[in-house]
């Protein structure tokens, strides 16, 4: 017996069954996994989904013969690489629960994308390498979940390996990220020392193949086991975990569902130790759809209205159909197959006949979902990021941005034959949010815009692969886009004509400004004061 399957059947001890019978939305944990590359991300996620009984077998990140790749990474250059490029969703049920896992590109060229997957979700998962501690995007990430104040549990992963000790992690946690931690699962020794674990919520110990062993009322009682305090690592291992037990607050269900308490499970994706506990931790501890920020008011999910909006579009995951697909965090109401919704955005009406739930690129058809449901609508177009469905009401889902690119290339078509199968490329992907598309007020050329070098990468491979276009990239010597807005309409008609060589629009036709570098952009913004230059813009 695995690992997982030794533990997968801990109870659900605080879930309310009865919530089945109730408003179908309390059921719903909607979260996303996040985590600097190579922290074991997508391998947690299969771990999850194999612990839920939701496919019999874990896949690989790095496939070899004979062994089957990961769910969620389904793309073919993902599949290559062993990286999340592309977000996917995977909806599966387990003990009650209806769960919507969103799995996120870790590498931080695809932040973006990362970012409209994290306004969909009511928590997250941080994914933490036990021997490199807090990294980079680790930190940009959870920093976005702070502002949206997503509560997070922290899953520190390759406790099988040699790692930084526990109170050392937890220390370095604390002081980058400035929030409070309680440990949940406590590692007894890494690595070749590795002994298992301490669940503290079901008070019992874990063997290192999986084997649940001795149980307690009080963990004092652990120090009566002859044959355990014999051993140094478990000795050590206890002594460490009643000094952060000291140090650190319990938990608090109220304040981890306000953003500012994280449980620590310590575990290994890879091999399966401590996932079953966190997926308990989701179902216990993860809140139900909570309220969507919105103009004129939020968007309350028990609300009997349908309210959604399109957090990601995603194109040609059906390469035989050249299908495009919206997906749809709903916010309210409950939604059934063939109702019409309108496009707030366009104010159009749209009879969603076919709509999808998914498991990473499989589908089925959804008959009927609720708020905090991920639902995938097939559409030619209609639907981009940021578009607000409704049964009626004018509502407009706020805090879906645009970011503001690191790198701007032009693009160079190899084929002017090929000119109007490229509008098309660069406007879908543009709408999937792969890049950002300017086009120049002077020349009118392509300006592609992206935060790295990688994203041009996967723009370039998916443009030639899938429209058959192509195409390169060259500099043009601009390093800084700003969208720029005043309130005195004459000044910004000023500022245009002044910088007309230098201006662009995007995709809405919104003006931006183009500078060679930092300075000339702040040199613009002092001699245009009444202009605002900004680094983020709501999406249309």
């Amino acid at each position: 017996m695995s690992a997982v399957q030794a533990v997968a059947t801990a109870p659900f001890s605080r879930i309310d069954q009865s919530l089945a019978s109730k408003d179908a939305f309390r059921t719903r944990r909607t979260f996303a996994i996040i985590s600097h590359p190579d922290a074991g991300k997508t391998t947690l996620t299969e771990r999850l989904l194999a612990a839920a009984g939701a496919i019999q077998s874990a896949g690989q990140v790095r496939g070899k013969a004979g062994t089957r790749s990961t769910r969620s990474d389904w793309m073919e250059m993902e599949q290559q690489r062993g990286i999340s490029i592309a977000s996917s969703v995977m909806t599966f049920d387990y003990q009650g629960l209806t769960f919507n896992l969103l799995d996120t590109p870790g590498h931080s060229d695809f932040s973006e994308d990362t970012y409209r997957v994290l306004t969909a979700v009511d928590a997250a998962i941080m994914v933490i390498d036990a021997a490199k501690g807090i990294e980079s995007q680790t930190l940009k990430l959870f920093e976005v979940c702070r502002l949206r104040d997503i509560p997070i549990i922290t899953f520190i992963n390759k406790i099988d390996r040699e790692g930084q000790e526990p109170l050392a992690l937890f220390d370095e946690i604390a002081d980058k990220l400035a929030l409070d931690l309680t440990p949940a699962l406590w590692p007894i020794g890494q690595g070749v020392d590795y002994r298992g674990y301490l669940d503290l919520v079901e008070k019992r110990m874990v063997g290192p193949t999986g084997t649940p062993g001795v149980e307690w009322e009080e963990i004092e009682e652990l120090i009566d086991h002859d044959e355990l305090m014999a051993d140094p690592v478990f000795v050590n291992a206890l002594e460490t975990l009643d000094l952060a037990r000291s140090a650190l607050p319990e938990f608090d269900l109220e304040t981890f569902q306000s953003g500012h308490l994280t449980p620590v499970l310590f575990g290994s994706a890879l091999k399966g130790f401590g996932v079953a506990e966190l997926l308990r931790a989701l179902g216990e501890w993860a809140p139900e759809p909570r309220p969507q920020p919105a103009e004129p008011k939020p968007i309350s999910p028990d609300e009997k209205k349908v309210t959604g909006f399109v957090f990601k579009v995603q194109a040609n995951m059906d390469a035989n159909h050249r299908d495009r697909i919206a997906f749809v965090r709903l916010s309210s109401g409950t939604f059934t197959r063939g109702m019409k919704l309108r496009n707030v955005r366009s104010g159009k009406d749209l009879a969603i006949s076919n709509p999808m739930f998914f498991f990473g690129n499989n589908r089925e058809l959804a008959e009927e979902a609720v708020a905090g449901d991920i639902v995938g609508i097939p559409n030619h177009g209609t639907l981009s990021v940021g578009d607000t469905l409704t049964e009626g009401a004018a509502l407009k889902v706020t805090g879906i941005p645009n970011f503001a690119p690191e790198i701007i290339r032009r693009v160079r078509l190899s084929e002017a034959i090929k000119a109007k199968q490229l509008a098309k490329a660069l406007s879908d992907l543009a709408e999937e949010g792969v890049a950002q598309v300017f086009r120049r007020m002077i020349g009118a050329d392509y300006l592609v815009g992206v935060v790295g070098p990688l994203q041009l990468e996967v723009l370039g491979a998916r443009v030639e692969k899938e429209y058959n276009v192509p195409i390169g990239f060259e500099s043009v010597g601009l390093e800084v886009a700003r969208w720029i807005e005043s309130d005195d309409e004459a000044e910004l008609k000023r500022f245009i004509t002044a910088q007309k060589a230098n201006m662009a629009e995007d995709r809405d036709g919104a003006p931006v400004y183009m500078a060679q570098n930092a300075w000339w952009a702040q040199r613009a913004q002092q001699d245009f004061p009444k202009v605002r230059f900004l680094t983020t813009k709501e999406r249309a």
